[in-house]
This record gives C-alpha cells, sequence and structure tokens, in this order.
C-alpha cells in the first residue's frame, strides 16, 4: 500500500489561515458510514446526531508555548528550536532551524531570561536534545519567550497573535503537554457541551499529548514502512469505566479527534475493553487496521498523505473518505486546524 494513494489535491485558498467566531460556527460534514449519504451542516447541530446514552470522548491535553527564538552564545545567529518531549531536569527533545548548521555544544541565550540552552546531542537532520540550566527555571523560557507552535501552513507575519494563544486551544484542555492542538474539538463551546449533556449524552477526558506524531510527514513510500513518534497518554480509572459502561450498554462511543481514538485504540483489549494506564503509544492506524473500540469518528480535514488522513482512511475506507474530501472541496468547506469538521457515523 503506497503513501500516495493517499494523495488529493488541496487548494490553498481553502487552508483556514483563521478560526470562525464563534467556535461552533464551523462547517460540519456528516459522512455515514455504512450508507452513500453526505449531509451538509454547521458544527451547533452536531447534537441531531448523537442519542441518549452515547458517549463523547475528548482529549484534554493543553498546548504549550513550544516554539522558542534564541540566539547563539557565540556567534548572535538566530535559532529557532521546536520543542518535542520532555525527558526531565530540563532536558527536551526538540527540533532545530537551522538544525544542519548547529553543532553539539552550542549555547543558545533567550531575551528576557538568563536560561541557556545547551546542543547536548545532535541524532538526524534537525533533530536534537536540548538542556536547559539551571534546570529548575526551565519552565521559564516557555513563559516568557514561548509561542504557541501554530503549523508552518497557518502564516502570521509577526509571529502568533494574543487571538491564537486562545483558539489554538479547546475550551476544556487542562494537561499541559502538547505542542500541537487536538484540532476536532477546538470547535465546541461551553454552551455546546451542556446541550450535549442535556440530552443525555455522556462526556468523559482522556489524555494524549500531541506531539511530533501529528506532523510529521511519513518518509518512506510504501505506507507498511513508516512508523510515527510516539506520544504521552493517560487514560484515568474513572473515564475507563465510564467508556466499558457505556460499551456494555450499548451506547456509541464517540471519539473526537484521531488522538483521542488512537488513545482508546492503544488501551482497548481484542473485545473492546479499555483499560485505564499511562505510558507512551506509538500506534500507527492505516487501512486493515480493526478497531476494537471506536464507533463514530469527529475529525478535522486532514493533509494528503499524512498518517492522518491514513486513520480516518481505516475507519471509513480510503474511497469514501476521497470521495467525501472531494465533496468537501467543492462545497468550500475550510480544512486543516483552523478549519471545518467531519462526522463520521
Amino acid at each position: 500500500m503506497r503513501r500516495d494513494d493517499f494523495d488529493y489535491y488541496l487548494p490553498g485558498e481553502l487552508i483556514a489561515q483563521r478560526p470562525l467566531m464563534p467556535r461552533d460556527s464551523s462547517g460540519l460534514l456528516i459522512l455515514h458510514r455504512h450508507r452513500k449519504q453526505i449531509e451538509h451542516r454547521k458544527f451547533y447541530q452536531i447534537t441531531e446526531f448523537l442519542k441518549k446514552g452515547d458517549l463523547l470522548v475528548l482529549n484534554n491535553t493543553r498546548v504549550i508555548p513550544a516554539r522558542l527564538k534564541g540566539r547563539k552564545n557565540q556567534t548572535g545567529g538566530k535559532v529557532e528550536i521546536f520543542l518535542l518531549k520532555n525527558k526531565g531536569m530540563g532536558i527536551w527533545e526538540c527540533l532545530l532551524k537551522p538544525g544542519r548548521r548547529i553543532k553539539e555544544g552550542t549555547q543558545i541565550l533567550f531575551p528576557q531570561t538568563e536560561i541557556i540552552g545547551e546542543i547536548v546531542n545532535k541524532t538526524q537532520g534537525i533533530e536534537a536534545t536540548v538542556k536547559f540550566t539551571p534546570p529548575e527555571k526551565a519552565e521559564e523560557v516557555l513563559t516568557k519567550v514561548g509561542e504557541i507552535p501554530l503549523p508552518p501552513y497557518i502564516k502570521r507575519k509577526r509571529g502568533p497573535t494574543p487571538q491564537d494563544r486562545e483558539r489554538y486551544q479547546t475550551i476544556y484542555a487542562s494537561k499541559d503537554g502538547a505542542v500541537a492542538a487536538p484540532t476536532a474539538g477546538l470547535h465546541f463551546t461551553s454552551s455546546l457541551l451542556e446541550r450535549i449533556r442535556n440530552k443525555g449524552v455522556g462526556i468523559v477526558e482522556v489524555t494524549l499529548h500531541t506531539g511530533w506524531a501529528s506532523f510529521k510527514s511519513l518518509s518512506e513510500r510504501e505506507v507498511e514502512d513508516n512508523s510515527i513518534p510516539e506520544e504521552y497518554f493517560i487514560v484515568r480509572k474513572d473515564a475507563a469505566t465510564v467508556i466499558n459502561e457505556v460499551k456494555q450498554r450499548g451506547g456509541k462511543i464517540v471519539t473526537v479527534g484521531t488522538t483521542t481514538t488512537r488513545v482508546l485504540e492503544t488501551q482497548a483489549n481484542q473485545w473492546g475493553k479499555v483499560s485505564p494506564g499511562q505510558g507512551w503509544t506509538n500506534l500507527f492506524i492505516y487501512p486493515g487496521y480493526e478497531f476494537k473500540l471506536t464507533e463514530a469518528l469527529l475529525t478535522n480535514f486532514h493533509m494528503p498523505k499524512s498518517s492522518l488522513i491514513l486513520l480516518v482512511s481505516a475507519f471509513v475506507g480510503k474511497e469514501r473518505l476521497l470521495s467525501a474530501y472531494k465533496e468537501a472541496i467543492r462545497q468550500k468547506y475550510r480544512f486543516l486546524s483552523f478549519g471545518d469538521a467531519m462526522l463520521i457515523i
């Protein structure tokens, strides 16, 4: 199975540059899995497709200001550090820009802070390990100079705005650790979630700190030859209990986003029972995967040839999905992180 089989033409003008206001005014394409039907709605109408006894599962991760801009201590040259994984004691795995010209031992200074970042290990290409000293003040560099890491296809001449800091988070984000937003959840408002609860639909939260897996391109031509970076997840005991009870009663499990889907599929056994736990997952879902728990999926429109579009293709079928994307393009839906959403039921 080839990566290029999951390509499609995405017009640049359909890549959303700004989020809509209010959040739930986004478009919502309804794709019915078991019959050839597509409906076009607004996101606030999602309640029409949720029933009493169903369960909405959210990812409560919160995006940290993971893009840092500094200068080399020795030369004053500009350096950009994109944080990926916190390894503790002030040590982070990261991406560097310009990565190939920065050597091990290089020290990076940051404005408004006395913290120093040292490149202690270069792995391959732009990947590296940075140690911040003093380590007990490492969070200070995020607070003072860190920027919300908007994806590169969202263009800002002067960097992210205060509005971006607020809108590139879900309203229920509470657990710091993500470097990319779980974008399917960006459309919910407090009032919409309240309407969903009032309909008798349950809501629980899990955590997956969205990392490089969400935007790293697949390098190998054959899908099966690729892997994705691991990401940290948490499924609390109370959440697992609710999920299993709803499943046993026959309620529908509706996962909000590919990140939530990967958490649940990581922790579900072959009978669809979820175990509580925490750790790292690099579960790579592509066509041929047998879903153990997910019964409906809410997701945004994804980049061509990405691991995300592969996951959604596994859920609904490649041809069905690409046909729905073609219809979404014809209807001028807005794509990617700040774009519209699709509910697959």
